[in-house]
Parts: structure tokens; sequence; C-alpha cells
């Protein structure tokens, strides 16, 4: 926090320094502290001990590393208000759902054509989905972020209490996969939450689900198309992704269902037998089926759908019901041909 305030005043020195001598004495104790944002502090050689005794990492090295990382407010203020936390459908799906989206991820699929369809065949993951989670999540690979992903997740596992938690293991793990890849952890970029390469994933995701599909013994998400498509492929597939089958169906015969059966969390888990007994049928699936009743508010009003198991799925990459129906409905263009 004392940081935080000097760098206010010093942003501010010009009306602070005149005529105020006590401030100018001030703002040169918090400067003495400023030499790094990170180095030194308790929370920070707290954390280092943790992974010099768990990891066996030197921790003079990481010393090192810590000393180059820099707090950003921008990251802050951008976790602080996500899109899918502040808007409904019908503003949302103009962030993702746009001809110019379509028309680059077309392009896409034709110059990348014989990798999705290796993943395909070996992961059974619909093609036009994980083509739509890179349109969705970086453009094709013309956004993976400009942060370093050291930078991002310092700020968010030592300055951003709601969920520094999670951060702190997100950290642990980047540098993790930094040395299991022999790549410099300072070299890596990403996303404001330390997102990386074209499918945008964090480093537990990394290290757990993507895969090397060119075989050169590097993972590269960053540059490779082949391990980018391939390791979106082994997400959804180890989440339980059901080859050719269903991610969402609109049924507007679920306004007739009480409000308390939608919306009712990301997973399927309301039968089409119970649902039936409000005029929701579908004759080409199984009584027993499970699935999710969803509400969206649309741009003509009220949308109801029905998730299935691999709506499900697709939320394991981002847990939101607005980032799910953005995939699905960019994948239906994409496979159309047109917006």
């Amino acid at each position: 926090m004392i940081k935080h305030i000097a760098k206010v005043l010093i942003q501010n020195r010009w009306r602070f320094l005149v005529g105020r001598g006590g401030v100018l004495l001030l703002l040169c104790t918090f400067c003495a502290q400023l030499t790094a944002d990170y180095g030194g502090r308790e929370d920070v050689e707290a954390f280092i001990e943790e992974l010099n005794r768990e990891d066996g990492f030197d921790p003079d090295t990481l010393r090192a590393v810590f000393d180059q990382a820099v707090y950003k407010q921008s990251i802050i203020d951008a976790i602080s208000r996500p899109a899918e936390r502040v808007l409904n459908w019908a503003s949302y799906q103009d962030i993702f759902l746009t001809k110019a989206r379509v028309r680059q991820g077309i392009d896409f699929e034709q110059s990348h054509r014989a990798i999705f369809e290796r993943a395909e065949a070996k992961w059974g993951v619909d093609r036009w989905i994980i083509l739509a989670i890179l349109g969705v999540e970086t453009s094709y690979g013309r956004n993976k972020g400009s942060f370093r992903v050291i930078d991002a997740l310092s700020t968010l596992a030592f300055d951003y209490p709601p969920r520094s938690a999670f951060f702190r293991k997100e950290l642990r793990q980047l540098f993790l996969l930094a040395r299991e890849q022999n790549k410099p952890v300072t070299s890596l970029k990403g996303s404001y939450a330390g997102a990386m390469g074209y499918g945008q994933f964090i480093p537990s995701s990394y290290r757990h689900y993507a895969v090397d599909f060119n075989g050169d013994a590097f993972i590269d998400i960053w540059e490779s198309p082949n391990d980018a498509i391939a390791s979106v492929a082994n997400y959804l597939a180890v989440h339980k992704w059901v080859k050719d089958g269903p991610v969402l169906k609109r049924v507007p015969a679920l306004a007739e269902v009480p409000e308390t059966f939608l919306n009712q969390g990301l997973k399927p888990a309301t039968s089409l037998e119970v649902l039936k007994q409000y005029g929701v049928s579908l004759d080409s699936l199984d009584n027993a089926t499970v699935v999710n009743p969803l509400r969206y508010e649309g741009k003509q009003g009220a949308e109801f759908w029905l998730g299935f198991q691999n709506f499900y799925a697709i939320t394991r990459y981002n847990r939101s019901r607005l980032y799910a129906m953005a995939v699905f409905q960019l994948s239906e263009q994409l496979r159309a041909g047109q917006p």
C-alpha cells in the first residue's frame, strides 16, 4: 500500500512540493522504497521460501526474477470489471459475433485445415468449436496479450486480495512450466490474467492440457498453430466432450418452465423427463438425458436454451454462460461460412 501511495504522490509531485517541505521529506522516504515492486517484500520472500522447500527452486534465482517484476494497476482495473460480469447476452454478443471475426476465422481454418482435421480425428472435438474458442480468446492469434506473465501474476498474487490464493498457485505453476520448457520466466507474454498463447491457457492449464502436436519437443502455444489447436482439443476432450453430441438447442417452450429451473449452475442436472411435464419435448433424445435449462437476455428479449454436456465442457474453459454461448454461436457462423 505504501508503494502505491508513493506512486500517486510522485505522479502529482509538483502540486505537493511547492511550499510543502514536509511532503518533500515524505516523498524521499517513499522513493527509497521504490527500487523494486516485489523484490524484498515479506510476502514475496515467504513465497520464495515455499517454492524452495516444495519445488527445489534456488531462492537467489527467484529473488532475481522478482526484482524485475512490476506492479500493474491496469491489471487490477481490468480484472475488476470483466465483460462476463457486467454485460447481458444482447451486449456481450456484439464483442465476438462480428463479420470480421467470422471472415478471419474462415481464413484461419483454411490455412490450417490439415491440423484441424488431425486434431478432430484424434480427440473427437468439433473443429468449429476449437476454431471459435481461438476466435473468442485471441481473434485467432491476433491479440495474445502484451503483458509479461510474471508482472500479471505477481500483481494478482500479491496485490489483489479477492483472488490472491488462486493467482499464487498460478504463479507457482508459471515457474514450474518455465523450468520444464527451459524458458526464461520473464520472457513469457500473455493477458492481464496471465493467460497465454492462441488459446489463452493459464499456467496450470498449460501444464495439464497443452500438448506438442508437431514433434519438436516444445509445447509452443504462443507461435505454433499445431500445438495451439491440439491443446484446445485435448482440453475439451479431457473435460468429457461428447463426439458429435449437441452443445445447445433453442427451446421456446422453456418459457413455461418455472424460473427455479433456469440458470441453475453450469452442469446439466435436469432430466428431459422432468421438463416434459411443462411441454418441453425433444423426440430425438431419451427422456433420461440431463440438460441445463438456460435463459439469456437477447436483442429481441428472452431466449430459452437447453445446454448439454458439450456446453458444460466449454464452460470448463471459461466458467461463463455468456462465454459458452458466444463460442457456440460463433462456431455455427464459422461452420456456415457467414455471419
